[in-house]
């Protein structure tokens, strides 16, 4: 008689399931997971709108009548996304994380996307080295930072002028090449309560930065120094920022580990939380890599 592990591993729509169910079984499979990522359904609700998750084109496993994984994809045109993977714990190592991501890369390949990009968390050997074996190659490391509502210095002085959201999206615009997928214009343009800010300093610097307010913390950043040092030029914006919202949190995902923008960071009491690993799969299309 069979076992539940050796029964054949079938894949249905995450579409068949309810967000309370999705929420489910994504927080068993992330119980003892390197980086706790537990969601709610409402959490879930606004990550496949922000992030153009398609639940048609997602993923559940199950062996029998049990639940072992699931795996979402974000679908935009030219690229798709590979996110929330997660497989029970007592059933890793079984096939079903690659019976997964099999199963959402032939779903974006039905979508005419041969662009597949994803983050995997640095010293997660099993999944890295999982994705390699898919054709994923890597194309940089991503930081994670965080910054506890600590009273922020004096704001330098610059001319600041608050944005609201028309104004903030306009800067950001539509082409800004390959970002990571939460980074990618859609993601702002997606998200509720996005606002910004642009400074100018006495030497003529200037710069801005476009974010979004959730309830108790400041994220989704954006920002591109116009003229002068971005070490300035950020520090600058982040100190109008914080002083504005000093009893936020803030959190901050995929900035590129070269970002010239990074000391100001840390200067403002930003810590690294965890990085992780950009890896794509194909060539990116000609039209993200104008920006």
């Amino acid at each position: 008689m069979n076992t539940p592990l050796d029964l054949k591993i079938k894949l249905l729509p995450a579409s068949d399931f309810t967000l309370a169910e999705l929420t489910a079984i994504y927080n068993q499979t992330r119980v003892d997971y390197l980086v706790p990522m537990p969601m709610n359904a409402a959490r879930l609700a606004d990550y496949i709108s922000t992030y153009d998750v398609s639940l048609k084109r997602s993923l559940v496993a199950m062996q029998g009548d049990q639940l072992r994984g699931v795996a979402m994809l974000g679908a935009r045109p030219d690229r798709a996304w590979v996110t929330r993977l997660g497989v029970i714990p007592t059933t890793r190592r079984t096939g079903v994380g690659e019976a997964l991501t099999v199963g959402l890369l032939e779903q974006a390949e039905k979508l005419k996307i041969n662009f597949d990009m994803l983050e995997v968390i640095k010293n997660n050997t099993p999944a890295h080295t999982l994705f390699r074996k898919l054709g994923f190659y890597e194309v940089g490391e991503l930081l994670v930072l965080r910054r506890s509502p600590i009273l922020p210095p004096d704001p330098v002085v610059a001319e600041a002028e608050r944005l609201d959201r028309a104004e903030a999206l306009i800067l950001v615009g539509r082409n800004r090449g390959t970002q990571p997928w939460t980074n990618q214009s859609e993601s702002l343009f997606n998200a509720q309560e996005v606002s910004g800010l642009h400074v100018t300093l006495v030497d003529g610097s200037r710069g801005w930065l476009v974010y979004q307010r959730q309830k108790f913390t400041l994220t989704r950043f954006i920002y591109k120094t116009e003229v002068g040092d971005p070490v300035k030029v950020a520090y600058a914006f982040l100190s109008h920022l914080h002083q504005q919202y000093p009893r936020l949190d803030t959190q901050i995902e995929n900035i590129q580990l070269n970002d010239p923008h990074l000391p100001a960071f840390y200067k403002m009491g930003y810590v690294e939380s965890f990085r992780r690993i950009e890896m794509w799969r194909g060539a990116p299309p000609e039209s993200l890599q104008a920006g």
